[in-house]
């Protein structure tokens, strides 16, 4: 039971909230530079590289436990990608209510435009300001945490 644990030091909560404050400033920043340089969302950027790293294409389900936001808001900005024609959906072979998203041509091509400012971001604003060691640690750090989160 949760509740039972002992909490956290001082220490232990200024960790928490100087990755909370990370997070939230790095997220902005890059969010921030992909509507300046490209009027494109990072959502929208989140699930062109979801999908090219799955090959093209992924059930909504899967999708939507990649990306960084809610089921509703997932099926709300793929139907905007899907006017914009950067994906489409695609029935489910054999299951009458899977639907997969599909990148296009043209959504592969708007996240390769898209990549040099959001990479660009990254090393500007994480692999530029921290030292080898801290960055393998950070990396470390953070697939602890995202493994144990998924168990």
């Amino acid at each position: 039971m949760l509740s039972r644990r002992k909490p956290p030091s001082e220490q232990e909560l200024g960790a928490w909230r100087a990755f909370l404050r990370a997070h939230a400033g790095l997220t902005r920043r890059l969010e921030e530079d992909l509507l300046r340089e490209q009027r494109l969302p990072l959502a929208m950027y989140d699930v062109l590289v979801q999908l090219v790293d799955a090959g093209g294409r992924l059930r909504m389900t899967e999708l939507a436990g990649a990306v960084l936001i809610s089921r509703s808001g997932l099926t709300r900005l793929v139907d905007r990608m899907v006017l914009a024609g950067y994906v489409r959906r695609e029935p489910s072979p054999g299951d009458a209510r899977g639907v997969f998203a599909v990148l296009t041509d043209p959504g592969f091509e708007r996240l390769k435009a898209a990549s040099p400012t959001h990479l660009g971001g990254i090393r500007a604003y994480v692999v530029d300001r921290l030292e080898p060691e801290e960055l393998l640690a950070l990396g470390r750090a953070c697939e602890k945490l995202a493994t144990a989160e998924q168990a």
